[in-house]
């Protein structure tokens, strides 16, 4: 069996969406961005299920992880990446060219592909635009270009990684407008930073505002099955507990495949009914995750506990949090006035941390619902106390 679990429904379901979309899909090509909390498997997706589905249908694919190195500019990684490609497009050995030329049936002769510029400059002021260089490869290889930036919200982080992302609208709007266009240029961002990946859209002044932003689709039942199934060919039947007991764990945990482990091995210590452990481990992991996020709340002192506290009692979205009543309420909870003024700093360090996410203007949520069910759980005991 093997030691990753796949999802190859999901991402050809996907890879037909990007590339073959329907009248309510054909917004996906102004840019699709996926948001889920690390440790869910989004990565794991990308490079084993949605990348191979992609180029399965004949799409070029360029993928960089913006993560694989934080100390590294975003645009230099990326523009590694794409000159990476690029050189592998002109060399007739390449795999990539090979799978090209299998796959989507690209005749590009002996030779590869031949560009009208200069793969040192590509991307640098000065040089060949990103615009230029990827309106050739799709002419050439008459297909779609996918690009994939992971952990994309590190972009914002400078001013070269905006610029980035600028150059990236701009050749997607030289590409995909052409009404004889042999392919389009999809742009797919991911990030563990729900707040700063739902403001790439969001937000007007960034350079994919208005493109499609949802959620990571988190791993399910299906997955914990395979789990009991790899553990059944090492453990006994009885060591293990039930898959209804175990799906219910792993959605406990937030759906993140670490965390089951880890209540699965301690599962394994045990001695007794693994069906009455599992729900008390994953329980315990969950608050002890979530206190971690609770922590920063607190380090951010009483009004920013106050504002969280708002955020999270309401149930779906949050409005009004910069109102005048809303000062009022902060005033009454952390026992002083506090002057709207006063607010939006502290729930731009909020947003910062990752905990509230902006969801529309003047609209709040928080990133993590199982942090916002243990905030009021406790606030319940504590008001029953």
């Amino acid at each position: 069996m093997s030691s990753i679990f796949q999802r190859p429904e999901l991402a050809e379901s996907m890879a037909n969406q990007l590339l073959n979309p329907g009248v309510l899909d054909e917004g996906l090509r102004s840019g699709l961005f996926l948001s889920g909390l690390r440790r869910t498997g989004k990565t794991t997706f990308l490079r084993s299920d949605l990348i191979p589905a992609l180029e399965k249908e004949g799409a070029l694919v360029i993928y960089v992880d913006l993560w694989s190195d934080t100390l590294a500019n975003p645009a230099t990684l990326l523009h590694d990446a794409i000159r990476k490609t690029l050189q592998e497009l002109q060399t007739p050995t390449s795999g990539l060219l090979e799978k090209l030329k299998r796959v989507g049936g690209v005749d590009v002769g002996a030779a590869g592909f031949k560009f009208g510029f200069k793969l040192e400059g590509v991307g640098d002021v000065g040089g060949t635009t990103l615009a230029q260089a990827f309106t050739e490869v799709v002419d050439q290889a008459k297909t779609d270009l996918v690009l994939i930036v992971d952990e994309v919200q590190h972009a914002i982080a400078s001013e070269d990684g905006n610029q980035m992302l600028l150059a990236l609208k701009a050749a997607r709007d030289a590409i995909n407008p052409r009404p004889d266009t042999p392919g389009y240029f999809l742009f797919i961002g991911t990030g563990s930073h729900r707040a700063q990946v739902s403001e790439l859209t969001a937000k007007r002044n960034q350079a994919f505002s208005g493109a499609t932003s949802t959620a990571y689709p988190v791993l399910k039942g299906d997955y914990v099955e395979y789990l009991l199934n790899r553990l059944a060919m090492t453990v006994s039947q009885h060591k293990l507990p039930s898959l209804e007991v175990a799906t219910e764990a792993f959605n406990t945990l937030g759906n993140r495949p670490e965390e089951m482990l880890k209540a699965l091995r301690q599962v394994l210590q045990q001695e007794g009914n693994p069906d009455l452990f599992l729900p008390v481990i994953a329980s315990t992991l969950r608050s002890a995750a979530a206190n971690i996020e609770l922590e920063k709340v607190e380090q951010l002192g009483s009004l920013a506990q106050a504002i969280f506290n708002k955020i999270a009692s309401t149930a779906g979205d949050a409005r009004g949090i910069f109102s005048v009543d809303a000062a009022a309420e902060y005033s009454k909870a952390v026992g002083r006035d506090v002057r709207i003024e006063e607010i939006q700093p502290v729930v731009i360090a909020l947003v910062a941390e990752n905990i509230i996410m902006r969801r529309g203007h003047g609209i709040y949520a928080i990133t993590d619902p199982f942090v916002q069910e243990i905030w009021l759980e406790e606030q319940a005991l504590i008001a029953a106390s």
